[in-house]
């Protein structure tokens, strides 16, 4: 005698089926939640919500994000899920500013988080959460005002002599089909531990170096690393359950033993470089015994957390916009003429130094990086949290605390509302005058409002000097291997393109300086 029926096979069926029953009651529970505040929502499928193709690693996240975006065309907002969880996403700029700017007070989290055990991945400036936050945030910003980044800008200029000479090492004057994500990954990998640690680790001369090791195992998009970016952003409730690390846990390991060993040494041979180490040492000793300032600690893992994001972004986010501009100047040979004019001139007025004061003044060069990061932002979309209930302004709805809310950066760069011909790469789009007739909010490749990317300023100025250093000098054009149109990696968190991107290069015959 079985449990339920005569026969232990068919107890089996009929307890399997319940439990199937019982799971999908569970997990549809939430479904219709939009519909019933009379909000447009996306049909989701049961147990994946909307979130299907992006889990199965079928399309980005930016590139999934900008979907919801398009298929709402016309509405300030519209309702989705992940798995069972109702989420919003806004596309209307004045509320998007209510978001980002006015209304910061309420939307001041990210959703995204990591568990808060790993401690490089929760407790850095791009994580944590508030009070820590604003108090880290103040406390970090010193290292990025205008005197600081000139002096990292000398050393910035030793890193770009060291792509020339690895340029010039590769007898250029025949094309060659290089890969450039890598080589821009290799120079900002030299620029960031220069600028930032006072480490010269020389990738472009040897790419096996640790660090460039690190950064490969950190955004190397394979299925497991993948899905730990996918758990911390779209399902950080899983992160304590997954041991999902914000870093992974090979770059985990040698970025906190490698900046213990810089902060050390450097303490104990004095030595001041006015760098990021230095703000540490000095936070460290300042405020060591504070204790818990708001869920952070100046010290320990919190500590070398900042330098870790800070590595971390400063190589990646570099180096994607470095390489897609000179993948959208190898399709546009006028434009790549045309900027290469304006750098030899000013080449000539600097007797060929490459000045920090030409870089700034460079009008050109700043729209083509400026139109280039419309297209490739470094990460396509934003997410924050709700942390009281909010009543949207002008509008019946009540976005319940604990809402998640993203924002598709992608999508609004992509409307053609706000720039016609989206997928044109036209740099006229940023002169002063049509930047003034766009409306506010409906382009920032940094974020917006107090969470805009602290470091953004140096970002710029090594993806512009790296672009420098290779147009001055070299021609780059399509070659077979080269994705035209252009195909974003399905796996990737960041704005990373499918295969590397893959170029001519070959050496001009005459050049300014």
């Amino acid at each position: 005698m079985a449990l339920i029926t005569a026969y232990w096979g068919l107890d089996g069926i009929l307890i399997f089926a319940s439990l199937m029953v019982a799971a999908y009651m569970y997990m549809t529970r939430k479904f219709r939640y939009w519909t019933k505040r009379g909000i447009l929502e996306v049909s989701p499928m049961p147990f994946f919500g909307n979130f299907r193709d992006c889990l199965i690693q079928k399309i980005s996240p930016s590139e999934w994000v900008k979907n919801l975006y398009d298929i709402s065309k016309g509405l300030p907002y519209i309702g989705f899920y992940i798995m069972d969880k109702p989420f919003l996403l806004v596309r209307d700029p004045e509320l998007v500013k209510h978001i980002l700017v006015k209304d910061f007070d309420v939307f001041n989290d990210r959703y995204a988080s990591p568990d808060v055990t790993d401690r490089l991945g929760y407790a850095n400036l791009f994580q944590i959460k508030n009070p820590g936050w604003k108090i880290l945030r103040t406390k970090l910003s010193p290292i990025f005002t205008t005197n600081k980044l000139k002096r990292m800008y000398e050393l910035m200029l030793l890193v770009a002599d060291d792509l020339d000479e690895h340029l010039d090492s590769l007898n250029l004057e025949t094309q060659r089909t290089m890969e450039l994500k890598e080589l821009a990954s290799n120079f900002t990998t030299d620029m960031i531990t220069s600028t930032a640690f006072g480490l010269r680790v020389n990738s472009l001369k040897n790419p096996k170096t640790a660090f460039r090791e690190a950064g490969r195992k950190l955004f190397g998009y394979g299925l497991l690393r993948s899905m730990e970016f996918y758990i911390i952003f779209f399902l950080p409730h899983l992160t304590k359950y997954t041991g999902a690390k914000f870093f992974g846990t090979y770059a985990s390991k040698f970025l906190r033993n490698i900046f213990w060993e810089v902060i050390n040494e450097r303490k104990a041979s004095g030595q001041k470089r006015n760098d990021l180490i230095d703000l540490l040492i000095e936070l460290k000793d300042k405020h060591e015994n504070d204790g818990d300032l708001g869920g952070f600690r100046f010290s320990g893992d919190d500590l070398v957390a900042q330098a870790a994001v800070f590595f971390s972004g400063g190589f990646e986010t570099s180096s994607g916009t470095m390489s897609f501009t000179l993948y959208e100047l190898a399709l546009h040979m006028d434009i790549q003429k045309t900027l290469r004019k304006e750098i030899q001139d000013a080449l000539k007025e600097s007797d060929g130094k490459v000045t920090y004061e030409m870089i700034t003044s460079l009008s050109y060069l700043d729209r083509v990086v400026s139109e280039t990061l419309r297209k490739y932002p470094p990460l396509g979309f934003l997410d924050r949290i709700a942390s009281v209930d909010y009543k949207v302004p002008n509008s019946d709805l009540v976005i319940e605390k604990g809402t998640p809310v993203y924002i598709s950066m992608i999508g609004m760069h992509y409307d053609p509302k706000y720039f016609p011909e989206p997928e044109k790469f036209d740099p006229d789009r940023f002169t002063d005058e049509n930047k003034q007739k766009r409306p506010n909010f409906v382009y920032f490749p940094f974020g917006e409002g107090p969470h805009t990317c602290i470091g953004l300023r140096l970002g710029l100025l090594q993806a512009k000097l790296g672009v420098i250093q290779i147009i001055r000098k070299y021609e780059v054009t399509p070659c077979e291997k080269t994705r035209i149109p252009m195909v974003l990696d399905p796996k990737g968190l960041t704005t990373t393109a499918l295969g590397g991107v893959y170029l001519n290069v070959r050496k001009i015959t005459s050049e300014a300086g």
